[in-house]
Formats: C-alpha cells, structure tokens, sequence
C-alpha cells in the first residue's frame, strides 16, 4: 500500500470478540494482572509478549510501534519518551568502552552531547565526517573497533542531505551497523531504511505528531534481532512512551502525508521569495538548485521538507529583529508542528558560541531557521515581507 494508506490505517489490536474500535484505545494502565507466576515470568522476557508494567509494553505504545515499523518499512521499533530518549538508548545499548563512532558533522546539538559525554566517560571515540565524501567515511571506518555510522537525514540548520546510499552501503559492506536521525525528512520523504540503514530513530514530537503538543521518541529497526538486543536496556533506562503521548502521536499519524506535501510546498515558496529579497543574502533549502546538497536530495527525498533557513546581511541584530517582527509565525525552539516557528541561533540556541564557533558549525550571525507551517502561504509571505521592511 501507498504510505498515505498505511498512515490513515494505523495498526490496533482486535478485541476478544473479533471486532475493534477504529480509533486506538488509550490503555493508560501501569501494570497487567495475571493468573500465574509462570506466565508473568515467561512475558517478562518477551517484547512482543503478554503485557506486564507499561514500562516493558503497553497496548497503546505497541500500536505505536508497530504503526512507525510499517511506516518506515522495518521489522520492529522501540516507543521513547523523546528523540533524545531514542538516540540515548541506542548509543547506550551498542557501544561499549572503546568502541569508535564515526558521526556526521553536521548533527543535532542533543546527539553531539551524548557522543561527548560517551566519548569523556567511556573512552569512545568520535570521528567526524562531512557526510559528502565516501572515501572519508571508508577511511574513518576501516579501524577494528568502529561500531556505529551515525547520520541525518536533513541536517538542522542547514538542510545538508547525506550520501545515504553511498554510505549506508559502505557501511554494510564494512559490518558497521548504522543510524539514521529522520525526524526531520519523516517517512513521507524518505525511508532510510529503505536505503539501507539498520536503525532510524524520529523525535516523533515533530512531525509525526505534528500538532505541538506530544513529547516522544521512536527507533525502528530493519532486524529484529537487532530490536531484541536493545529493547532490555531501553527498558533499564526507564525512557519509554508515555501511553498518552503514544495516542495522540497515533491521532497525528494518518494526516502526515497531507501535513508534509503542504511543509514543503509552502517552505518551497517561501525560499524562493526570500532568495528574490534584498538583504537576504542566502538561502538555505535542499530542493534549490543552488543548495550544495541538491542533487542528493533529489535523490533520495521525496520533498525538500518544512525547514529552511537564511542568512540577513545585517547579522546578528538584523537576525534578532526578524524574529521578534514577525506576527503570524512564532518564536519558539521547537519545529514540525503545523504553524510556522522562527529562531535565530546565533541569539538563542547558540548564543554561547563565539564567531569562530558560529562558523565551524556552519551558522552565520544573520541565519535564522524557519520551521514552516501549513497556514496560508501568501499570508506567511506577507509577513516574511513585513519582518524584513
């Protein structure tokens, strides 16, 4: 079935008597009753089993998982209770003392403070890569103790798109099991799996719900075995999903793909008037042709995705200024839901950061990111154009 389909038909447990609600039942238990010791212990140990303590399973986050698993054509996933809570439990399940990781550049600010933190305690080894360049991976790679490629889909600020295919490829030949973070390209856009990668973790907070208003994490996996080794430590974490933040990330689930045409369409629109604007002095955004990543995003995503952003020739406090005139979008940190929220780093998120700082990670003074929503594309142009007069 087309993703559309599989979205709008979320997975449900049937009912003793052979019938089942259309909506997912919220099942907000903590623990399950059982009639004997053994069948309790035998459940214990089993992720697809009898449902024991909502932090081992629930009805609601199975539905959950099993819904993300076909969505992005895997074997098996894991429920979080945050993108983070995912990538932390992964990392936490597959690396140990030594081991290398051989991670993209340009990832997420929460994903390079786990590898840092796992590099100072445990003596893990971080080597970075661009993303772009194959034979820096194989170089990086070639070493006894590599364990784990780490990769995102679309790169936040900057929209970069990796050498999925090429990499993911490499990475099997070499044994080395791969990541990829797709929260931001979700699998309306692309499907790592797909190309070849063993675990694709969401921070199902963005997209996937799409409303704003759930906290959550998923992993889904192309073995299940793989599933198995980290489900045990997911679950001496305590990072599972809340059964309420399951429920409505599945309410959120069946408009993803009308959500996504609509990001992309209007984000898109927008880049291209930003670009024609006088003092806006780049653009960032995969599905231009002047973007350094746009040939492989042609090629592996099904958009250009809901997040752009642009550099201001007035800097940092022509950055500030933007997002504190804008009316219709708002100025918060977050992204994916279905209004528009703008941020300047250079003022908020990475404020901390000195210039030299600011230009190693790629963000200039001026940029500012721009998660766009599905309101109304010529009022959202209307105010872009207000904010920059």
């Amino acid at each position: 079935m087309e993703l559309s389909t599989r979205a709008v038909h979320v997975c449900n447990e049937p009912f003793p008597e052979g019938s089942w609600p259309l909506s997912v039942p919220l099942v907000q238990s903590s623990a399950f009753a059982f009639d004997s010791a053994a069948e309790l212990a035998r459940a214990m140990a089993d992720p697809d089993g009898r449902y024991v303590y909502s932090r081992r399973g629930n009805p609601t986050v199975r539905a959950l998982e099993q819904t993300l698993a076909g969505l992005e054509r895997g074997e098996g996933a894991i429920a979080f209770a945050s993108g983070m809570g995912a990538i932390s439990g992964v990392l936490l399940a597959l690396l140990r003392p030594g081991d290398r990781v051989v991670a993209q550049r340009c990832l997420y600010g929460g994903t390079h403070a786990v590898l840092a933190d796992l590099a100072e305690r445990y003596g893990i080894e971080v080597v970075r890569i661009s993303g772009d360049d194959l034979a820096e991976f194989e170089a990086a790679a070639v070493h006894p103790a590599t364990r784990l490629l780490v990769l995102e889909t679309l790169a936040n600020p900057t929209g970069q798109v990796p050498d999925l295919p090429g990499l993911l490829a490499s990475a099997r030949t070499l044994g080395v099991t791969s990541l990829v973070d797709n929260s931001l390209a979700s699998p309306a856009l692309c499907r790592p799996l797909e190309l070849g990668a063993d675990i694709v973790v969401h921070s199902t907070t963005k997209y996937l719900s799409g409303h704003s208003d759930v906290l959550g994490g998923a992993a889904v996996f192309a073995d299940d075995e793989l599933r198995r080794r980290v489900w045990p430590r997911t679950v001496e974490l305590g990072a599972c999903a809340d059964p309420f933040a399951a429920w409505l990330t599945l309410r959120g689930i069946p408009t993803l793909p009308l959500r996504m045409r609509e990001h992309c369409a209007n984000a898109a629109a927008l880049a291209e008037l930003l670009a024609a604007r006088p003092g806006v002095t780049a653009v960032h955004y995969p599905w231009r042709a002047d973007h350094p990543s746009y040939g492989t995003a042609r090629k592996v995503l099904a958009g250009g995705g809901g997040l752009l952003s642009f550099e201001l020739a007035g800097g940092r406090d022509a950055g500030r200024a933007f997002i504190e005139r804008v009316r219709i979008a708002k100025l918060a940190l977050s992204l994916g839901g279905v209004e528009t929220l703008v941020a300047h780093p250079a003022s908020t998120s990475h404020r901390e950061l000195d210039a030299d700082a600011l230009a190693a990670a790629g963000i200039a003074p001026g940029l500012v990111r721009m998660s766009v929503g599905i309101e109304s594309v010529e009022d959202l142009g209307a105010d872009i154009e207000q904010a920059l007069t």
